[in-house]
C-alpha cells in the first residue's frame, strides 16, 4: 500500500493547483511502500517531506498550500497551522523591510525517537533550516543563515493522507515585530545603501569566538557537527534557557578573560553572571570587560548596529529585563550585523530577525577583548 499527502483543492488557483500537483509527486517520489520492516525510515521520509513542504508555503508566502498538511478539524492542529501562519506573514513582513529577497528555505531533520500508536506518530525531531536571500539591489550576491529548532510532533494517517496533528517547538519568530511602527522606507534605504564591512583586521580573540560558535551552536551548525552543544558547559534549556551558557562559553574559550568568585561555570553548576542573560549582560558592563555602545528600540539603534563586531553582545529586553543575549558572529553582504546564539539556535542570522517587536529594547556591547 503506497501512502502520499493529498492536497485538498479548496479554493485553489491553477497556479497553486499545479504546483500542489508537483509537492504530490515530490512526496510520492520519496515515500516508498510502507513495510513493517522500514516503518522508521518510511515515516521519517514523511516527515522530511512534510518539512520541504512547509518551507516552500513558507517561501511562497501561501498560506492555502500551508493549510494542506494540517487536520484543522482537530483543535491541536488547528492552532499548529495559526501560528505558521503567522510565521509566514512576519518573515515576509521583515524582507519588506529589509530590502531582501528569500529564494530558499531548505529543512535538514533527525529523528531523535518516535512512537507508534494506532494511526499516529509521536516523534522528537530536530530541525536545521538554512535560509538563503538576497538585497533587492544586489540579486547577484547570496546570504545564508541557519535557525535551528526542536520539535515535538504528532503525525497521523487518516484515509490514505498524513496529517500533522500536533507539534510544539520554540519559535525563533515568537517575538516577531510588529513592523507598522517601523518606518519601512528609512530603514529599508539605510541597509540597502550599504556595502559588505570589511573584517579581516579582527583580533585574534573575535576570530576564536567566530570558530567556537560554528562549531556549538546545536541544531544550527553546519550538519559534520551533528547539531550538538558543547557537553562541558551543559544544556540549560529545560531549567529555562541556554543563551547566556553560550555566551559566556564563547568568551571564556577565546582565552581572553578568565573565571572568578563572581563569573564562572564548574562541575557544580554556574553563577547567575554566566547563565542568566540580565545577569550576564550588567555584569559586561559593570566589570569593565563591556561598555555599552547604544540601547532603545529598533528604530533608535539600527544605524548604531554597524559599529558590532564579532565577538560582541546583544541583549534583547522585554518588560523591563533582558530576558536574551546573543553574540555577533559577522556581517551580511550589505554590513548588516549577524548573531550566533542557542535557544532558539541561530547561526549568522541578521541580529533582529524575529526580536524587533516595538516592546522589546535592544542592548549592544562591546566586549573588550
Amino acid at each position: 500500500m503506497r501512502f502520499f499527502i493529498v492536497v485538498r483543492k479548496k479554493h485553489l488557483c491553477p497556479t497553486l493547483f499545479l504546483l500542489s500537483l508537483v509537492l504530490i509527486l515530490v512526496f510520492t517520489n520519496v515515500i516508498s511502500v510502507f513495510s513493517r520492516n522500514t516503518i522508521d525510515d518510511e515515516i521519517v521520509k514523511v516527515v522530511e517531506g512534510m518539512f520541504r513542504a512547509r518551507s516552500q508555503a513558507t517561501l511562497l508566502g501561501d498560506s492555502e498550500l500551508m493549510d494542506s498538511l494540517y487536520d484543522t478539524s482537530r483543535k491541536y492542529s488547528q492552532w499548529a497551522f495559526e501560528h505558521e501562519e503567522k510565521k509566514i506573514k512576519y518573515l515576509h513582513n521583515w524582507a519588506e523591510k529589509q530590502g531582501v529577497v528569500f529564494t530558499a528555505i531548505n529543512p535538514t531533520i533527525k529523528v531523535r525517537s518516535m512512537k507508534k500508536n494506532g494511526d499516529t506518530y509521536s516523534m522528537y525531531l530536530i530541525c536545521s533550516t538554512e535560509y538563503k536571500y538576497h538585497y533587492e539591489n544586489e540579486p547577484d550576491v547570496t546570504n545564508i543563515f541557519r535557525i535551528g529548532t526542536y520539535h515535538t510532533m504528532n503525525i497521523t494517517n487518516k484515509d490514505n493522507q498524513w496529517w500533522i496533528t500536533k507539534e510544539w517547538y520554540t519559535d525563533p519568530f515568537a517575538d516577531s515585530l510588529n513592523l507598522e511602527n517601523i518606518k519601512y522606507q528609512d530603514a529599508k534605504e539605510f541597509i540597502t545603501s550599504h556595502e559588505a564591512r570589511d573584517l579581516s583586521n579582527i583580533s585574534e580573540y573575535r576570530l576564536k569566538a567566530i570558530k567556537y560558535m560554528e562549531q556549538y551552536c546545536g541544531a544550527a551548525s553546519d550538519p559534520k557537527y551533528n547539531f550538538t552543544y558543547n557537553k562541558k558547559y551543559g544544556d540549560y534549556n529545560p531549567q529555562g534557557g541556554d543563551c547566556a551558557n553560550f555566551a559566556s562559553q564563547t568568551l571564556y574559550e577565546t582565552g581572553r578573560f578568565k573565571k572568578n568568585s563572581t563569573w564562572n561555570h564548574n562541575k557544580d553548576g554556574a553563577t547567575k553572571a554566566w547563565l542568566n542573560a540580565d545577569g550576564f549582560s550588567h555584569y559586561l558592563l559593570n566589570s569593565g570587560r563591556g561598555s555599552l555602545i547604544i540601547k532603545g528600540t529598533y528604530d533608535k539603534v539600527y544605524k548604531s548596529a554597524y559599529k558590532l563586531l564579532p565577538g560582541d553582545i546583544v541583549a534583547y529586553e522585554k518588560g523591563g529585563r533582558i530576558t536574551h543575549v546573543s553574540v555577533v558572529s559577522g556581517a551580511d553582504s550589505k554590513g548588516y550585523t549577524l548573531v550566533t546564539c542557542h535557544n532558539t539556535d541561530r547561526n549568522q542570522v541578521p541580529w533582529d530577525l524575529g526580536w524587533s517587536n516595538k516592546g522589546i529594547k535592544f542592548w549592544f556591547i562591546r566586549v573588550h577583548f
